[in-house]
């Protein structure tokens, strides 16, 4: 998927399976509940920056849910890969997401901060001074009170056995012509595992695994040690 000749039309079925992918793996609804809603509840208006967000499925879900609960956001999906920006942005659904083709530093070039900074499935994808660059600029561009939460796979031999088990019988049918299963093995491969994550990680920040093979790299500000 990050190979800009990637065939267009698999890629843009790609970004369509996201959702079915991210709701089995990614366990939104437990972000949700634990750091989405209860913000929003004190926040009156919550300020969401999803960095990376591919087709912007993770956005519309909160903004879904937020919705349901009588809650207010402005959700930015945020994209390097113009690409993804102008599918998420075809597929909106009326979820009213801004979506943005930037990079995390030319949103703190602007001035902008957010309640919310997250992302999903995004650090494997990049270099060890990429991965720097993001972890500063995220706390940059959190507000006083706010949370940094990177969420990734975690690399095992297991997970990826697994994947490639669960998605097999679905490979010819509900994967079909799409790079899910393909990315999905690369992307467990190139992943961290929690404790070579906690080894590059700034201080500061708090490197926790969780199930199925999660990984979560989390900052707050007003948790933050010196």
């Amino acid at each position: 998927m990050d190979d800009p000749h990637a065939d267009a039309r698999l890629l843009a079925r790609t970004y369509g399976r996201f959702g079915l992918v991210n709701a089995l793996v990614s366990r939104p609804g437990m972000l949700y509940r634990r750091d989405i809603r209860p913000r929003a509840d004190r926040a009156g208006r919550l300020r969401i920056l999803d960095v990376g967000a591919g087709g912007g499925d993770l956005c519309r879900l909160l903004a879904q849910r937020l919705r349901r609960d009588g809650l207010e956001a402005d959700i930015t999906a945020l994209d390097a890969d113009d690409r993804a920006i102008r599918w998420a942005s075809a597929h909106d659904r009326g979820a009213g997401i801004r979506y943005r083709r930037a990079l995390t530093s030319d949103l703190v070039a602007a001035g902008e901060t957010f309640d919310v900074v997250l992302s999903n499935h995004v650090l494997h994808h990049l270099d060890d001074a990429e991965l720097q660059v993001v972890l500063g600029d995220s706390v940059r561009l959190v507000a006083p009170g706010g949370l940094v939460s990177h969420h990734d796979i975690a690399r095992s031999r297991t997970a990826h056995a697994l994947f490639a088990v669960a998605t097999w019988p679905i490979s010819g049918t509900l994967l079909a012509d799409s790079f899910i299963r393909e990315d999905g093995l690369i992307s467990i491969r190139r992943s961290y595992t929690v404790s070579e994550l906690a080894t590059i990680a700034p201080a500061g920040w708090l490197v926790r695994g969780g199930v199925p093979a999660r990984l979560e790299l989390r900052w707050e500000r007003d948790r933050a040690r010196p």
